[in-house]
């Protein structure tokens, strides 16, 4: 009997380590569900947090890395549409593992017109199921979250070539209802 305590315990210990340093994530929340909340400092430093965005679309993506790529055409094209999602009553957040200052040098090199939250800790990245196991970047995940705080769309396969274009499309379509 004594064998087999121990032998929970560590299994209990075992998968609380495992959980901790990131082997388990979270699941992706699906349209319908309550988005997860976040508090976050943005580029400047100022803490952002859900909260904030009631009462309008909130465009919350999750990317890799700045100044990457795709990470840049996917920010770069969300800055020029920007005009037409915030005649939606939309507004755009990226997010990503790097600092306040990487974000800050990545936005002023783009022209970026909207918050970069910097999630160093990986909470809120693991929150939405976002987190790639084992490193330390997020996958290229989007939430399109409505004004009352529901998640009304989950993009997980992001084209950065057309992805700002498809959320404006969608966004149309979902505020009709």
């Amino acid at each position: 009997m004594r064998r087999s305590a121990l032998a929970l315990a560590s299994a209990l210990l075992a998968a609380a380590l495992l959980f901790t340093l990131g082997g388990a994530h979270a699941a992706v929340p699906a349209a319908g569900a309550a988005a997860p909340a976040f508090s976050l400092a943005d580029q400047s430093g100022k803490a952002r947090s859900l909260a904030e965005f009631r009462g309008k679309w909130l465009v919350l993506y999750f990317y890799p890395k700045d100044d990457t790529p795709g990470c840049t055409e996917e920010a770069c094209n969300f800055r020029d549409d920007i005009f037409a999602l915030e005649k939606m009553g939309a507004q755009v957040v990226g997010v990503s593992l790097d600092d306040s200052a990487s974000h800050a040098q990545f936005a002023k090199k783009y022209s970026l017109p909207f918050p970069l939250l910097a999630d160093t800790s990986g909470a809120v990245t693991r929150s939405y199921g976002a987190l790639t196991e084992g490193s330390r970047y997020a996958r290229r995940y989007t939430f399109l979250i409505d004004p009352a705080g529901m998640v009304a769309k989950v993009y997980t396969s992001v084209e950065t070539s057309r992805h700002s274009v498809e959320v404006i499309e969608d966004l149309k379509r979902l505020s009709k209802r």
